[in-house]
């Protein structure tokens, strides 16, 4: 063999080296990639059947027939177990194998997880309800066909009644475990408690057909036969006499009669055992953030002074000038604030009419949502009033989700509860929050981005959700809103309102503020009405954390949009920044700005 065939051989099988190199370590990523997706899908599926009520929320009814007893010793361990087998299954997966989407849905998962096994040091299953949130209000929207649970066919009615059997393993569940708080000092505060008594109150009827749960039987729908209906109805009958509303009954009265004269008087997080840790925890998890209560409130004030400077701008552009005598004086924001709150021009007549006044804007916004963005949801919403057994504790509004398949529209659940507290200009902002482009939007668009693993496309970060949520109310402009100054007020009162949060959430549970602090200060403060005013505090005070989301959340969003803006120029297009925002599904903060550190670059 000459030099030249030898050197050929020698070039010929390093190349095959290199080549068998190069597909062994293809082959290594792909099964990487194979594997983390196989155990994102299994995890997702184990979950859903551990959560049957998330599986229902996207439209999965394989388990409808079934109501988890979630604040059980059975169920919190068998939701330890399922985090602990893939948090050590997912971190088997090399990430150094993985593309930049699998990287970053492996990273997420795993602080997920984590996360969720580092809260199993406080025992907030002691104290199950409260008059924000409770699984008895939850599961009356369910049964009055107005949640997550269909009613299409004789198998959903069946499911529900199936159902019935878990609500009230749950309502006995909540009681031993309330007695538990108390042995502990794990309770809630005796406000909060006074307030869930009549809301359990609203379902403790002697009449079935009085009930919410007569809702359906009162619908059925026109397939079904007389043997049916007639079998149907006398088996909602007995469920609601004997199971039902008997359940109500006992959680109502072990309450009234045991609990609340153990509840505490006390209103902060941080008067519960570790409650300072406690705290600190909630406001790391849901801000994303390693911001302190400290530096949070420092921010919250901040905030008030920049956004009342605006609105007294604005009170300078339509020329508000207060009637003669009255006080506070002329030029005082207080004056301004009491005009907009008590004006008779602001005011429904009735609640059709309020719930009538927010589809009408939706109708005037979504034709313009191209402008801003490229990708637009499939699924659509409506509209609803909040349901009179909550209304007077609920927010002023609040959004549910579509199903996967679209089959069930989001909700825009709006609050008609005291007409003189929901004024005409508050609501194409709060419009834009829980719709178009708010809620709905954010929400619709992830899951329906289907190369994204399940876990992603249906879970969430309060902080990104919320804050996007406050960041779409700043769009109005753009989308045909606030032509009206005063309409713009309202814009400039919610953002005010998110950064009064600031403040008073920590005001209470690092600070030591007391309820009537919380309401003073939003009084000086704030145009709120009294019952919004106090809905909202008492709201702080069973959700700790959770306010501060929304204004931590949209600044990171306005702060990278001005990164973005200034690092590309002409290059900027805000159409593609809005959808890569949302296109990889709701994100911890800090991550959400890697990615987008990476498109900006992507751009230029």
């Amino acid at each position: 063999m000459n030099r030249i065939a030898a050197l050929t051989l020698v070039l010929a099988a390093g190349i095959a080296g290199l080549a068998g190199a190069a597909n062994s370590a293809s082959a290594k990523s792909a099964a990487a990639a194979a594997e983390l997706d196989r155990q994102f899908e299994a995890y997702f599926e184990e979950n859903l059947k551990l959560n049957p009520l998330q599986a229902s929320s996207i439209g999965d009814y394989r388990y409808n027939d079934k109501f988890p007893v979630t604040i059980s010793p059975e169920h919190r361990a068998a939701s330890t177990a399922l985090d602990k087998k893939y948090l050590k299954s997912v971190k088997a997966v090399d990430p150094k194998q993985l593309d930049e989407q699998r990287a970053l849905s492996r990273e997420i998962f795993i602080r997920g997880r984590e996360r969720s096994l580092a809260a199993d040091r406080f025992p907030t299953h002691l104290a199950p309800v409260n008059q924000f949130y409770m699984t008895p209000n939850l599961f009356a929207q369910l049964g009055s066909g107005a949640g997550a649970h269909p009613f299409k066919s004789v198998k959903d009615y069946e499911d529900f009644l199936k159902r019935v059997d878990g609500f009230v393993a749950w309502t006995d569940q909540a009681i031993v475990n309330m007695r538990e708080g108390i042995k502990v000092g794990w309770v809630q505060p005796k406000v909060l408690m006074l307030k869930v008594l009549p809301q359990l109150e609203s379902q403790m009827k002697d009449d079935p057909m009085e009930t919410v749960y007569w809702t359906v039987v009162a619908k059925f729908p026109d397939s079904f036969s007389l043997d049916e209906r007639v079998r149907l109805e006398a088996e909602y009958r007995t469920a609601i006499t004997t199971k039902i509303v008997p359940s109500y009954r006992k959680l109502h009265a072990f309450i009234k009669d045991e609990y609340i004269a153990k509840s505490r008087d006390t209103v902060s997080a941080a008067a519960l055992p570790d409650g300072k840790a406690f705290y600190e925890f909630l406001v790391e998890g849901t801000t994303t953030t390693d911001l302190k209560p400290a530096a949070i409130h420092d921010l919250g004030l901040k905030e008030v002074a920049r956004i009342q400077g605006e609105m007294r701008a604005l009170m300078k552009e339509v020329g508000f000038v207060p009637p003669a005598g009255s006080a506070p004086a002329e030029g005082d924001l207080q004056a301004f604030f009491k005009f907009m709150k008590e004006d008779p021009r602001w005011f429904w007549g009735t609640r059709e009419e309020l719930i009538a006044g927010y589809t009408e804007i939706r109708k005037r916004i979504d034709p313009n949502l191209p402008k801003l963005f490229g990708t637009l949801p499939k699924a659509d919403y409506e509209v609803r009033a909040v349901e009179p057994f909550r209304e007077k504790s609920a927010s002023g509004g609040s959004y549910s989700a579509a199903s996967e398949d679209g089959s069930r529209p989001g909700v825009f659940y709006a609050n008609a509860y005291d007409l003189k507290s929901r004024h005409k200009w508050a609501m194409e902002a709060l419009s834009l929050h829980e719709g178009n482009p708010g809620h709905h939007f954010q929400i619709t668009v992830a899951r329906e981005q289907k190369a994204l693993p399940k876990f992603r496309r249906f879970g969430g970060y309060t902080a990104y959700s919320e804050g996007w949520g406050l960041y779409a109310e700043s769009l109005g402009k753009d989308l045909g809103a606030y032509v009206d100054p005063y309409n713009r007020f309202g814009q400039l009162d919610g953002e005010l309102w998110r950064a009064i949060r600031l403040v008073v959430d920590t005001g209470l549970h690092s600070k030591g503020w007391t309820r009537e602090q919380v309401l003073d200060y939003m009084r000086a403060n704030s145009s709120r009405g009294e019952s919004s005013a106090v809905s909202e505090a008492e709201r702080y005070i069973a959700i700790p954390s959770q306010a501060l989301a929304y204004k931590i959340g949209e600044l990171k969003f306005q702060e990278l949009r001005g990164k973005a803006e200034k690092a590309l120029g002409a290059k900027f297009d805000v159409r593609a920044f809005h959808d890569e925002c949302l296109r990889h599904g709701a994100l911890p903060l800090d991550v959400l700005e890697k990615q987008m550190d990476r498109w900006v670059a992507a751009q230029k």
